[in-house]
């Protein structure tokens, strides 16, 4: 049965959207220090602006001496038509020095609002890759890039807007008082002034509350856009279960949200635009009443009149869209505040202030020689993602420098949270709630993991990744070519290096068999290939990496039996000499590690070689006895 569309479709609970909107000075501050970056040009884009306001301004100036020369009878007929025609002349004139400045006013300012955009968009872009993976695991991949798109879109829209049309209102407005109140009497400013306090009054007031409405609108259309892609990218899992319809009704109940949201905003702007026009309306009539009574009265020339009306118009137009403009701005404030709420997520894992890099010792003992085995050291490590479900307790082993290392045990035993915290995708401890940076990771009590002697979380994050290299259980590709994603462990290697990566790895001859070798696509996520190939271009790009620690996560767990015992034996010599920790389900596998820890519930409670193990007669050889009788 179909369900009905609800009137309000929920928020995810942590949707930046939700939280409480700042003001718009702080999101402005943020942003003037990129456009600084530019301050000649913005001083030379503001000179050409007031320069093509000045020439507007004189545009009605023009028009009322050429009214006004065509009602005088002068003694020579030739001047009829000598002061008409440098009146007709100068009128073009200013016409074009009007959009000539215009024109030379964007053109001087878009480098600084292209720069400002590819300054703050690189800004968000290194600082989403700089995040923990518990942030990334929780994010909505879809709602992240319409928060990027919307923000970039809303830097030069705030720029126009601002720099190009309020301010330069603002100043015709100035200029056209002045004007007002000089030649003719006060009460033509003060109609002026009485409307324009009206109408942004007016304006402003309703803006308000159509920006909540917007913003409302705009989360709607986040929510729905990031279900969308959560399911395209899922399709597979759809079509498994045959819930294409299903998606459709989830999809539908989203789009249904922001319909009704957008009837909504667009019934507010009807209103506005209502109101705005009304206010414009009464202050036209009011000034040309009074500009008509001067003619009459014989106070005012007719050339007069028409200059009035010219000056209402220039300056009504820009102003019944300044009411546009300020809802654009506000919501460009919106979108880009969001953009800045990207930069403001701490980083759970973040480099120390006198962090300094790896250092590996070299074989050679050349400072660029290649690095030589290291020890890898896990000291009471404690860890969990949530207070409230704690994964290793106490967990404590070594590595020694150029050996292999397994450990097994059943699905949630920590096993693959050990290479987490090597990687330092997460630093050992209790991790705290809502994802803050925590306070204690550094205690004792958490225990430390070092290589080569130094606690990892004392050096850069990029060093320590630099040395490590991994092969992880689910393989994600670029959609990208063969090479492109093998050369992704060496980038700027050459394709002989890459061919014999992939050879190492046995996917070389699968790669030359298809039309295209290593110029395939792999697809979106890698989906073009099966499970067991895009593993295996894992395992060669790793093995072109060539770091000096390894792990093998779940390595050859998508491949067929004979292609594991081919690719175990590459993976065995590659790790010669390596220091290296094999995460496995298959005991096979590992029976040839230098050490086999068992783990189960976050302790290790065996450990020792294979045949050391099967004596034991404890849980790893019930394990080795499950598996020998049950095909894998």
């Amino acid at each position: 049965m179909r369900g009905q569309a609800p009137n309000a479709v929920p928020l995810p609970a942590n949707n930046p959207a939700q939280r409480t909107s700042r003001s718009d000075w702080p999101t402005l501050k943020r942003l003037l220090p990129y456009l600084w970056e530019y301050k000649w040009r913005v001083l030379l884009a503001l000179l050409f602006m007031v320069g093509a306001k000045l020439s507007n301004v004189g545009v009605p100036l023009l028009l009322k001496e050429l009214v006004d020369r065509m009602g005088v009878q002068p003694s020579d007929p030739s001047a009829l038509w000598v002061v008409p025609a440098a009146l007709l002349l100068a009128y073009g004139g200013l016409r074009f020095l009007t959009s000539f400045f215009t024109e030379l006013r964007e053109l001087v300012f878009a480098k600084a609002t292209e720069g400002a955009v590819r300054s703050i968009t690189l800004q968000v872009f290194r600082h989403l890759h700089a995040l923990s993976l518990r942030f990334h695991l929780e994010r909505q991949t879809g709602g992240v890039t319409r928060d990027i798109e919307r923000g970039t879109r809303a830097i030069n829209s705030l720029i126009s807007y601002s720099i190009y049309s309020i301010l330069p209102t603002l100043i015709e407005v100035t200029m056209v008082l002045t004007l007002l109140a000089i030649k003719f009497d006060l009460w033509f400013a003060w109609i002026t002034i009485g409307a324009l306090l009206a109408y942004i009054s007016f304006t402003v007031s309703i803006t308000e509350w159509r920006t909540k409405l917007r913003r409302r609108m705009n989360e709607l259309d986040s929510v729905a856009h990031s279900r969308a892609i959560d399911s395209l990218l899922n399709f597979e899992t759809v079509k498994y279960f045959n819930n294409e319809e299903f998606e459709a009704r989830r999809y539908d109940e989203n789009l249904e949200g922001y319909r009704r949201a957008a009837i909504r905003s667009q019934t507010s702007l009807s209103l506005l635009n209502t109101g705005q026009q009304l206010i414009i309306a009464c202050a036209l009539v009011a000034m040309l009443w009074r500009a008509t009574q001067g003619v009459i009265d014989g106070r005012m020339t007719l050339g007069d009149l028409v200059m009035i009306n010219a000056f209402m118009i220039q300056l009504y137009i820009p102003l019944n869209f300044l009411g546009v403009l300020y809802r654009e701005i506000k919501q460009s404030l919106t979108d880009l505040d969001k953009m800045f709420k990207l930069l403001d997520q701490p980083c759970e894992v973040a480099d120390q202030p006198d962090a300094k890099a790896l250092q590996l010792p070299t074989a050679s003992g050349a400072p660029d020689g290649p690095p030589a085995p290291v020890a890898v050291r896990f000291e009471e490590v404690h860890f969990a993602y949530d207070p409230a479900r704690p994964i290793l307790h106490g967990v404590s082993f070594e590595i020694p420098a150029g050996k292999t290392v397994a450990v097994v045990g059943p699905s949630g035993a920590g096993k693959s949270t050990l290479a987490r915290l090597l990687y330092r995708f997460y630093d050992i401890g209790v991790a705290p709630q809502g994802g803050d940076q925590a306070t204690d990771t550094m205690s004792s009590k958490s225990g430390r993991i070092t290589i080569a002697g130094q606690d990892i979380r004392q050096v850069t994050q990029d060093s320590l990744r630099q040395a490590i290299g991994i092969v992880p259980q689910d393989t994600v590709l670029f959609n990208d070519t063969v090479e492109y994603n093998i050369a992704y462990g060496r980038p700027g290697a050459s394709r002989a290096q890459v061919e014999a990566a992939a050879r190492a790895a046995h996917i070389h001859d699968f790669i030359v068999a298809t039309p295209t070798g290593y110029d395939t696509m792999v697809g979106e996520r890698g989906l073009k290939l099966s499970g067991g190939e895009k593993q295996r271009v894992a395992i060669a790009r790793t093995l072109l990496k060539n770091p000096p620690i390894l792990i093998f996560d779940e390595a050859t767990s998508a491949l067929d039996s004979a292609n594991e015992r081919a690719i175990q034996a590459e993976l065995e010599s590659a790790s010669h000499g390596k220091t290296t920790l094999v995460i496995a389900h298959r005991l096979s596998t590992v029976v040839n590690a230098h050490q086999i820890l068992v783990m189960e519930k976050g302790r290790i409670i065996e450990r020792g070689r294979h045949t050391e193990l099967l004596a034991a007669d404890g849980v790893y050889a019930r394990m080795w006895s499950i598996q020998q009788r049950t095909p894998t």
